[in-house]
């Protein structure tokens, strides 16, 4: 694996945000989420998720995920994701989301 600079690392904008809305992405082609996530000062964005292995819509609300911040939209079937929602793939290749054990602020920036 290459290593890379302290500096590198901080371009990478990680920020705490809370799911406000979850709802199916018919036009997606692998089953998504379409969600409205709420990153405090930084407004409400839109991120498109193939997470629906593993959580329901309705468990989605008000859970706090961790984003990826500044990436440029993109639009993915038909939605413009604005934000990178984070997870890791279990042993089945199902996305499980990266979160807290603790209630933070929406917006705060990982350290």
């Amino acid at each position: 694996m290459q290593t890379i600079e302290w500096q590198d690392f901080e371009k990478v904008e990680l920020r705490v945000g809370t799911i406000r809305s979850a709802r199916p992405n018919d036009k997606a082609v692998k089953p998504a989420y379409v969600l409205d996530v709420d990153l405090g000062e930084r407004g409400i964005k839109t991120s498109s998720a193939q997470i629906t292995a593993h959580y329901s819509c309705g468990e989605l609300i008000g859970r706090q995920v961790l984003c990826v911040c500044n990436f440029a939209p993109k639009r993915i079937a038909g939605v413009r994701s604005e934000v990178l929602v984070t997870g890791v793939y279990d042993s089945d290749n199902r996305v499980v989301l990266a979160g807290f054990d603790q209630p933070l602020p929406n917006g705060a920036r990982l350290a």
